[in-house]
């Protein structure tokens, strides 16, 4: 039997096949996701509070809710605009009435409410001129912004006849 004799010199590079590991990783990351418990959101407790008594009701004050109307034409553009139920001549008249309304009341600038209700087919433009005017101004000086409204919100639309 001849036996080789080996010098001892290892070879330089060991080739390791990456492939295999790749795949394992792989699959314990989707293992770890499909298995993934996801916690329910803290805070959320279950809590039963009493009913209301009827002096509790009377403290509560509905946040004042005030009505703008959009009415277009059959072209699109503007007819009318009523404000709780009152036809106005222009937007700069639906900012006055919001202005004399809140006054100088912070809280109401904050708890006042305004809903838009707008035809359907009403230029879009008409609907940001109307939010613009709810929202705020700035003063004569260009630099002070003055806010109205806080809290805008729209009727769902109508489509025509419906």
């Amino acid at each position: 039997m001849k036996i080789r004799k080996t010098t001892g010199a290892m070879p330089d590079k060991i080739n390791l096949n990456m492939t295999p590991m790749i795949d394992v990783v792989f699959q314990l990351l989707a293992f770890f996701m499909f298995t993934l418990d996801i916690a329910e959101v803290e805070g959320d407790f279950n809590i039963k509070m009493p009913s209301p008594t009827k002096s509790m009701v009377e403290n509560i004050d509905a946040p004042p809710s005030l009505k703008v109307r959009l009415v277009a034409k059959v072209d699109g553009s503007l007819a009318q605009i009523v404000y709780n139920g009152r036809p106005l001549p222009s937007f700069a008249a639906l900012r006055s009435q919001i202005v004399s309304f809140i006054g100088n009341d912070q809280a109401l600038k904050e708890s006042a409410e305004v809903e838009i209700d707008s035809d359907y087919d009403l230029h879009y433009r008409h609907v940001i001129d109307a939010i613009t005017h709810v929202s705020g101004y700035l003063e004569d000086d260009g630099q002070t912004t003055v806010n109205l409204v806080e809290k805008i919100k729209f009727t769902p639309p109508k489509p025509p006849g419906g």
